[in-house]
């Protein structure tokens, strides 16, 4: 290989990776669990600073849990708080597994990943700093099992 030719394929590779990484995500946030337990006192935030408010974003729930989670299901609360506006609170319940037991998520060996949708197309009321927040909304406390927890948002479309 020459040495131009070997040029013109390093800068194609990385092309390549840098148009391969998405900017449009605002936050792409994860907590690992201490102990794989995830506690009420153990709340994911994040902090998203809304330039417009008439852009429509997407806010999503990121989870991580191994085979030995004893749930097929979840519930979770999303907190929003900031804007001048009254702190928001909704409860979700997002299913895990198949009713035969088959898991959701993609797996990779003992670890099942998830993304999940909790605000799709949503408006902030106003320009401004807010301050997103999920905790677990289960009657274990520590919720076993659960390795990571975390908030991605993204532009709509992206």
């Amino acid at each position: 290989m020459t040495r131009y030719n070997f040029l013109l394929f390093f800068s194609a590779v990385i092309v390549f990776f840098v148009s391969g990484c998405d900017a449009n995500f605002l936050v792409d946030s994860n907590m690992s669990m201490p102990a794989r337990n995830w506690s009420y006192e153990n709340k994911v935030k994040a902090v998203i600073d809304v330039k417009d408010s008439n852009k429509p974003l997407n806010i999503y729930f990121k989870l991580r849990h191994t085979a030995d989670y004893r749930y097929s299901n979840i519930f979770v609360l999303l907190h929003i708080k900031g804007g001048g506006s009254a702190k928001q609170t909704k409860r979700y319940e997002y299913r895990l597994a198949q009713p035969d037991g088959q898991w959701n998520g993609s797996g990779s060996g003992n670890l099942f990943t998830y993304t999940l949708p909790l605000l799709t197309n949503y408006k902030f009321a106003a320009p401004g700093k807010y301050e997103l927040e999920i905790e677990q909304n289960m009657r274990d406390n520590p919720l076993k099992e659960i390795s990571d927890v975390g908030i991605k948002v993204s532009e709509q479309g992206k």
